[in-house]
């Protein structure tokens, strides 16, 4: 194994050549071999013999490119070898090695040039490896990672992808692709909070999740995001921090499932649970007033003849009226919300006016309890285009919680005021507060506040609903905030202030003109003909009643009236059809005809116009409304 004259070895001292070469042919675990300038090998150790299989009287005299595969040497690739190492004194390089038996082994090998003590080049040395193992079990990790990229690549049901440090886009699969809309050209290096809705966004929630993540390594949260197209879903996301060997942060895995799916059967069943909820609170709040009414008749049959105590239970049955009378307009306007057809007659209005409006209707219950009211109003009454009897029903309803929720003798603060052309009007009370997480929830649709502690205070859990349809559609807001249990509660009505100022209405007359009017009224239920007759002939006005729209043409042949009141859910002949036989008649063409129907004004406002008719009035008749209706002012006795 000793090296000929000519061998780099050949340089080293007399004295300690044969120590080195002793120690370079102990190592078992490398193979070193030294070449000639012309790549022909000179000296070959035990390491050598081990991994490549030849002795070294077999293999010194060989060139070195008998070591390399064929087609490493067609390509030239040993020669290139010398040349690169003569040109920069160091090649490191790596591949396939054949041994004597022709089997191969993949090889990181160390090439270096070894120069005189006059920097003449006197031959090279090779340092070689046997790195199959490592290059094996690379090639199986490599296989099994590059296995899981496509398995992840095709996962439909998931959005899975990595981002950067900084939370952009680094990679996307077909999931992402069919959850969220976008191609992985569009979405890669975007910030992965286009994903969230504007209002997560602006709390900066995105950035806050890969805080968490980074900190504790991994979150999980549900919520709404926002596809390419813009509509929302409800997703469950987990978002972990990845971190390499050296425990340096890479990156965040982000995994999203589209759970809109559950998340609709969950509020199908929580609607049911409600209205299971509401109809049950609906037979309650029906009941409450029956009984003071068929108390306050029963004793009106048995004294007739005590005014005192006849006026007294009357006003029990008025004021039970009134209540169920609201009880069936909130109805009313909830099935209105549900079609999107909740109707607004808007003109510009003072504030102050719906201010007024909404306390006095509020002074009664107030006063039962002895609250007061603290009303700041801002230093410039503007105004807001809506409608007043609408807006009205907003602040009273708040204002009836308020009183309803507080104790007896605290104070109700309303601020009114204006900024940057919204106008605000606050309502803050006492009372029992609202729990943190029912803030958001109340404004639905049959949602109630039931603590522990608190008894029941009725209601059916659609007045804070109908207040928010009815603000959102004034194009405004209303929105609560609370301290918590027993800390009281603020309610803030945002409208936009109008900025031109419309002439008042023309007003109406509350009272009918002079008595004498002829007028028929067509209704299949007895008791409300004969009962709405009696009110008008005790103004003076001669009625004629009938109960189907046969009768009522019979009627007219001897009876010709100024107004007619005409049922529109009337069997066999109904409403619709009865005018079109009416107006057959030449001696009522100067007959004023209204409609008479318990359904929406909404619903059956053009089709009723569309029939002929002059105007129609929602049941329960208000005796103050029909009034208005039917003895407009300028109105008189033909």
């Amino acid at each position: 194994m000793f090296p000929p004259a000519h061998s780099p070895a050949s340089n080293i001292p007399p004295d300690q050549r044969d120590l080195f070469l002793a120690f370079v042919d102990t190592v078992a675990d490398y193979a070193i071999v030294l070449l000639d300038t012309n790549g022909v090998i000179t000296s070959w150790n035990r390491g050598a013999r081990r991994m490549l299989g030849y002795d070294a009287s077999e293999a010194i005299g060989l060139h070195f490119s008998r070591l390399y595969t064929e087609d490493a040497v067609a390509r030239g690739w040993p020669q290139k070898a010398l040349l690169l190492t003569q040109r920069h004194r160091k090649l490191e390089d790596g591949g396939w090695l054949i041994r004597k038996d022709g089997s191969r082994f993949w090889c990181s090998n160390s090439i270096t040039a070894v120069h005189n003590s006059d920097d003449v080049l006197i031959g090279m040395g090779m340092v070689i490896r046997d790195v199959t193992q490592q290059m094996e079990s690379s090639e199986r990790l490599w296989e099994s990672e590059s296995t899981f990229r496509l398995l992840v690549q095709n996962v439909y049901d998931y959005a899975i992808f990595m981002l950067d440090t900084e939370g952009r886009v680094a990679s996307w699969n077909v999931g992402a692709n069919r959850i969220k809309g976008y191609a992985s050209r569009e979405i890669v290096g975007q910030h992965f909070s286009v994903f969230y809705p504007p209002e997560d966004r602006m709390t900066g929630k995105p950035e806050r999740l890969l805080s968490i993540a980074r900190d504790q390594g991994r979150v999980e949260d549900e919520g709404w995001r926002v596809r390419k197209d813009g509509t929302q879903f409800w997703a469950s996301v987990t978002l972990t921090a990845v971190y390499d060997e050296h425990h340096q942060l890479v990156g965040f895995a982000k995994i999203t499932r589209d759970m809109s799916e559950r998340r609709h059967l969950e509020e199908v069943e929580s609607s049911a649970r409600r209205m299971n909820e509401f109809l049950a609170t609906l037979a309650h709040e029906l009941r409450n007033p029956l009984a003071p009414m068929f108390n306050a008749t029963a004793i009106i049959e048995k004294h007739p003849d005590d005014s005192g105590l006849v006026k007294a239970n009357l006003s029990v049955v008025l004021r039970q009226l009134r209540h169920l009378s609201r009880l069936v307009d909130d109805l009313l306007d909830v099935g209105r919300m549900a079609v999107g057809k909740l109707e607004l007659r808007s003109t510009v209005i003072p504030i102050q006016a719906v201010l007024e409006t909404g306390l006095e209707a509020c002074l009664p219950l107030l006063a039962a309890k002895q609250q007061r009211i603290n009303l700041q109003l801002c230093d410039e009454n503007f105004h807001v285009f809506g409608d007043l009897t609408r807006l009205s029903q907003v602040l009273q309803n708040v204002l009836n919680n308020a009183s309803k929720f507080s104790a007896e003798g605290t104070t109700i603060a309303v601020e009114c005021k204006s900024w940057d052309k919204i106008g605000t009007i606050s309502i803050t009370d006492q009372g029992r507060g609202i729990p943190h997480d029912m803030l958001s929830d109340i404004f639905n649709l049959f949602v109630q506040v039931d603590e522990p502690g608190y008894s029941a205070t009725g209601g059916l859990g659609i007045g804070l609903s109908l207040c928010k349809s009815i603000i959102e559609k004034h194009a405004g807001s209303i929105s609560a905030t609370s301290a918590g249990p027993g800390k009281g509660s603020t309610f803030t009505i945002q409208l936009p202030i109008a900025t031109q100022v419309s002439a008042p209405e023309e007003p109406y007359m509350t009272e009918p003109p002079v008595a004498g009017m002829r007028i028929l009224i067509v209704d299949d239920n007895q008791d409300a003909a004969d009962s709405l007759g009696m009110l008008l002939q005790m103004d003076g006005h001669a009625i004629e009643v009938a109960y189907d729209g046969v009768s009522a043409i019979h009627k007219v042949s001897a009876f010709v009236p100024d107004v007619a009141l005409i049922d529109l859910a009337m069997p066999d002949m109904d409403g619709y059809e009865l005018i079109e036989e009416l107006r057959e008649f030449a001696k009522l063409d100067h007959t004023r005809f209204y409609a008479l129907t318990g359904f929406s004004e909404a619903a059956v406002r053009d089709r009723v116009a569309e029939a002929g008719f002059n105007g129609h009035i929602v049941k329960p008749i208000d005796p103050a409304a029909l009034k208005k209706t039917i003895f407009p002012v300028g109105s008189g006795n033909p």
